[in-house]
């Protein structure tokens, strides 16, 4: 049975993955204001305005940040961690549940914007084709992290030391908030009695 158990979970894993990313996509295009009219934006709205619009009526925006956006990918992600804890351990508190989606929605976060900043360095060094969509759209989601740290960095030969520093950064936010909230989440969802 565990067979079964482990194809479900990684079937799980694969679909909620894609559509917690289209969330944190498209809130994160819409926190940097890009453009309406690229491609790649216009296929993230598409998809997942049946599911956000009517959420917005009940959740409106602040400022430029889709509040929405944030707690349909936090649901979604309590949703993921509630159907695999079934699948293994057992259902553990709501209150841990939710802070162990809170941990995980802000490690998927983390962990995009580090695909992000590697795809832009890769760029960088190999060229890219401007006229692709993607390529505005990698630039307008890092520059507004990486520029302020160039500022404060002086450029040795050339090189922009600017992404090195932002995902040593990123590294340590793991670290420092995502694994310990991960923890208290579980400790707090496991005091009710389930095994860990």
């Amino acid at each position: 049975m565990h067979y079964l158990a482990n194809a479900a979970q990684i079937l799980i894993e694969f679909f909620f993955s894609i559509a917690v990313g289209v969330i944190v996509l498209r809130v994160m295009l819409q926190l940097v204001r890009a453009n309406f009219h690229n491609p790649i934006c216009q296929f993230l709205y598409r998809i997942s305005n049946p599911v956000l619009m009517p959420l917005r009526k009940l959740i409106p925006a602040w400022r430029r940040l889709d509040i929405a956006g944030v707690v349909l990918a936090w649901a979604l992600l309590l949703v993921k961690r509630a159907l695999i804890f079934a699948l293994t351990l057992g259902l553990p508190t709501f209150a841990g549940l939710a802070v162990i989606a809170l941990a995980d929605l802000i490690g998927f976060v983390l962990m995009v914007m580090l695909v992000l900043i590697i795809v832009r360095v890769i760029m960088s060094f190999v060229g890219s084709d401007s006229r692709h969509p993607v390529v505005p759209l990698i630039h307008q989601l890092t520059e507004p992290l990486l520029l302020p740290i160039r500022r404060r960095l002086s450029t040795a030969g050339g090189l922009d030391f600017s992404p090195v520093i932002l995902m040593l950064a990123f590294a340590l936010l793991q670290t420092l908030l995502v694994a310990p909230l991960l923890d208290f989440g579980l400790r707090i969802g496991m005091s009710a009695g389930v095994p860990g």
